[in-house]
């Protein structure tokens, strides 16, 4: 009958750069879309040289090698009588584009140039790529010769064009045209184009996935259609991790659903549809505004159907109800598959993490734990690259894990480094979570290194600097924490490159950091101590939704070991006890609490507010709990200590991005790193309406910042009257 169409998209784990990889993994899924009996097979943006090659798309070479994978494709007996839609850069009259190719039988159908691009937050593809603003508008694209010697083409149509087969039509959007207000699909649908395919690179946010299937699904529901979503998925090199979600949707109905998070390197998501139903339903819902596009868009034709003529019996895919995972479910599988993507692929042979016995390097132990759940997961369901990765990483080529904790084991290391300043509680915490996931533990005592290092001062200045707790300066107690925590830094690097070698087995391990979001916000650690570490899984994610991971995972894992963790207040534990107690904690030394940071970090880079205009909104969102006179002064504190330690995101470990309000100064969040730390106009704007108010805070501040370093790799800060600032180093 004609009618019923199967297509497949697809979301593939691409590397940056990696050609042979790419293209191995591109006819794979080729091969999977053709064994389901599809005839149109869709896959993720700029797949052939990895969507992260960033000013790597400024070399010929790059153009040059996606050049020979195409050419690769178009010969492969596994690419015939299927129409390919496949992603690569393109130059055409000495521009590059960011493109799609769809390609049939060694002739290339079409080149459809991106016409919207993604240049805010992560993506810069404006630095790299053109945009094709020209509507409606298609262009000779004459071949390079190594392609015109496989296709016998000299040149093919570049630009706004849509694919016209013999029994249907379709239409291309790349990305970020999904998310614009001017979406291509709007105009395409009332010309009577009846399937849409968008290829991503649509990188993981926490509670992000919900915004991805409601707009594939809203493109439908307005004016019919078929809607194909192709993503890519992993880490191809970078700080982010591109979560899949691949997906097929029909008249406002996903009906075919790929994973989020998977450790498969290609997945094929298939979909028999009724053409029909498209027609039905525009019918009656469109008929109105269906065929008055003043501009109809160029149809390249093509002598190929995408139905059989016998398929009457052919069953067709039902609607499926999308199942949305939880932030805390979210934690333990992004950052867990995105760990493992770097190690299997820097090379190293497992991570080493300091395990400080509190909520943050705890938080980064159980997604190591996670993802070592994933593997034997994956291992058993038959999954050969992850048995072929994990026994290259251990070393053995006989070796099959059977549980996550005998995995850990061999993967990962765990050290707790106490000083004379360390309490027994933090450190029986550590001991029990690291028996509890099966890491292997080290205790070790710095304190010997410490008194080392300010042997060397005095011996030097003649002088012993002393705690303020024993009548030493503030600028004493910072520089004796940050001598505690850097010394921890260089420990680490040290059983990181030689605790396997002391085990007799090869390789290295790659150091973790695990300080959170909001510490990093504000500075709360210490430049290069334990937070100066190889790669951080937490970077990116708030206090608050990982203690509501760690209460997800004591449950889920019957890791008992965290609920003492989560009892236990936030503490650097880097000054002396006071009768082997802990008497410093983190919130205390803010002067700002987690929860309180995190609604501060959004709102300064989310809503762009300066100090002035995040005064102006807190005082109604807190004013139930703090006077315009106290909103000022934390607003105040928190624009001092953000401006104070902006220089340390210079330096920063780079971490998974998972927050929209991340301050990773890579390419999310660009803002300089030395401030006029006093801000007087801003702060005048504000004292101007808290007049009357003895706010205790005026533009000249009557508190400074005091910053202190923790073992886990934080700087406390602490408000201290009438001193001068210290500027950490």
């Amino acid at each position: 009958m004609g009618r019923c169409v199967t297509v497949a998209t697809c979301s593939l784990n691409q590397w940056a750069l990696d050609f042979e990889g790419n293209l191995n993994r591109i006819l794979k899924s080729i091969e999977i879309a053709k064994a389901h009996g599809a005839k149109y097979r869709l896959g993720p943006e700029l797949e052939i040289c990895g969507y992260g090659c960033a000013d790597h798309f400024y070399e010929s070479d790059t153009l040059l090698h996606s050049l020979q994978v195409l050419k690769a494709l178009l010969e492969a007996p596994a690419a015939q009588d299927i129409i390919c839609d496949v992603g690569m850069p393109i130059m055409h009259h000495n521009v590059r584009y960011n493109c799609r190719v769809l390609f049939l039988n060694r002739k290339i159908l079409l080149i459809r140039p991106k016409m919207l691009m993604a240049n805010s937050g992560i993506y810069r593809e404006m630095r790299w790529f053109t945009a094709w603003d020209r509507l409606r508008h298609v262009e000779e694209y004459f071949l390079p010769r190594m392609i015109q010697e496989v296709t016998g083409q000299d040149t093919v149509p570049f630009g706004d064009c849509v694919l016209s087969t013999k029994d249907t039509c379709i239409g291309t959007e790349i990305c970020a045209e999904l998310w614009s207000p001017n979406s291509p699909h709007i105009q395409m649908g009332l010309d009577g184009v009846e399937i849409f395919t968008n290829s991503s690179a649509s990188h993981h946010e926490l509670r992000k996935a919900d915004q991805r299937v409601t707009l594939v699904r809203s493109a439908t529901t307005k004016s019919g259609g078929i809607y194909l979503y192709a993503n890519q998925r992993g880490c191809d090199g970078d700080r982010v991790y591109y979560d899949g979600c691949a997906m097929v949707a029909i008249n406002g109905d996903v009906v075919a659903q790929g994973e989020q998070f998977s450790l498969n390197d290609v997945e094929v998501i298939p979909a028999t549809l009724d053409l029909e139903d498209v027609r039905t339903y525009r019918g009656e819902l469109c008929q109105p505004q269906m065929g008055r596009e003043l501009r109809p868009c160029f149809r390249v034709k093509v002598d190929f159907s995408l139905s059989g003529s016998a398929d009457l019996y052919l069953p067709t895919h039902q609607p499926v109800q999308w199942h949305f995972h939880t932030p805390e479910e979210e934690i333990s599988l992004g950052p867990a598959c995105w760990l493992w993507d770097y190690l299997r692929r820097s090379g190293q042979a497992g991570f080493l993490l300091p395990l400080s016995g509190g909520v943050d390097s705890s938080s980064t132990a159980c997604i190591i734990y996670c993802m070592c759940v994933l593997l034997c997961q994956a291992v058993r369901k038959g999954n050969s690259q992850v048995l072929e990765d994990v026994r290259r990483v251990v070393g053995d080529e006989s070796y099959t894990p059977q549980h996550p904790e005998e995995l850990c084991g061999r993967i990962f290391t765990t050290c707790y480094m106490a000083s004379e300043n360390s309490s027994e509680g933090t450190c029986s915490r550590a001991r029990e979570l690291a028996s509890q996931i099966g890491s292997t533990h080290l205790n070790i005592n710095i304190d010997l290194a410490v008194k080392g290092i300010l042997g060397i001062f005095s011996a030097v200045t003649g002088r012993w600097p002393q705690f303020t707790a024993k009548g030493g300066s503030i600028r004493e107690n910072l520089a004796l924490q940050n001598v505690q925590a850097r010394l921890r830094m260089v420990l680490a690097y040290l059983f990181a490159q030689l605790s396997l070698w002391t085990r007799g087995k090869p390789g290295g391990l790659l150091v973790l950091g695990s300080a959170n979001v909001d510490e990093s916000l504000t500075g709360y650690f210490t430049k290069y101590d334990c937070s100066s570490a190889d790669i951080n899984p937490i970077g990116g994610v708030s206090k608050t939704d990982l203690k509501s991971f760690l209460l997800y995972c004591a449950e889920k894992f019957q890791l008992t070991a965290l609920t003492g963790i989560l009892a236990a207040p936030p503490t650097a534990e880097l000054e002396p006890l006071t009768d082997g107690q802990v008497t410093q904690t983190d919130e205390a030394d803010m002067g700002i609490t987690y929860s309180e940071l995190s609604m501060i970090g959004r709102l300064r880079k989310i809503s762009k507010c300066g100090p002035f205009s995040m005064f102006c909104k807190l005082i109604h969102m807190w004013k139930d709990i703090l006077s315009p006179t106290e909103v000022a002064q934390k607003v105040k504190l928190f624009f001092r200590r953000y401006s104070a330690n902006r220089h340390k995101m210079t330096t920063i470990t780079p971490s998974y991005h998972a927050e929209s309000y991340s301050p990773d100064d890579n390419r999310f969040d660009l803002r300089p790193f030395l401030y006029n730390t006093r801000w007087p106009w801003q702060f005048r704007c504000i004292d101007n309406q808290t007049v009357g108010s003895n706010s205790g805070c005026t533009n000249e501040p009557c508190c400074v910042v005091s910053i202190r370093a923790n073992g886990n790799g934080r700087n406390g800060l602490s408000t201290t009257p009438n001193v001068p600032e210290e500027r950490d180093g």
